[in-house]
């Protein structure tokens, strides 16, 4: 039996990087269905460093959010709840903030919307991690998994 903490696919969907007053860079997709197994949830993890700039989707005002689209280069379209209730402020660095989305019903591809980082003295440190779980079929190897090694013990 595979144990449930060996479930699970995780990408990064935001390289760690730091941004002031800007649109931050490398942000992408993840496709829920990964070595043909198709997943049933999406955890999006913004992990902050340090920070003094406020984090948002397009401006740093808007919460961040969630698209989705049935391909990947298409037209992405906000999934409606999957958001935070507001930008994430430049005094909430050293944070995690989450989006849980049950995938029954969406489309394939899914992305944070244009992650932007207002005007600071530093800006604003971000890397973003999709990890995807409840799999049809449950992956067994590393690369399966999305890791470039795994240990058991």
């Amino acid at each position: 039996m595979i144990p449930e903490s060996l479930k699970s696919f995780t990408k990064i969907m935001l390289p760690p990087q730091l941004k002031d007053n800007g649109d931050f860079d490398n942000n992408t997709y993840i496709d829920t269905v990964q070595n043909g197994t198709m997943w049933g949830h999406l955890c999006v993890k913004f992990l902050v460093g340090t920070t003094d700039a406020a984090i948002g989707s397009t401006a740093e005002t808007a919460a961040p959010k969630l698209e989705e689209c049935d391909t990947t280069n298409g037209t992405y379209t906000a999934i409606t709840g999957a958001a935070l209730a507001d930008a994430i402020a430049g005094t909430e660095g050293d944070s995690i903030f989450a989006i849980d989305l049950n995938l029954e019903g969406h489309k394939r591809y899914i992305q944070v919307n244009v992650p932007h980082a207002g005007d600071g003295t530093t800006g604003a440190n971000l890397t973003i991690i999709g990890e995807l779980t409840k799999p049809q079929i449950a992956p067994i190897t590393a690369a399966q998994r999305g890791l470039a090694e795994s240990v058991v013990v």
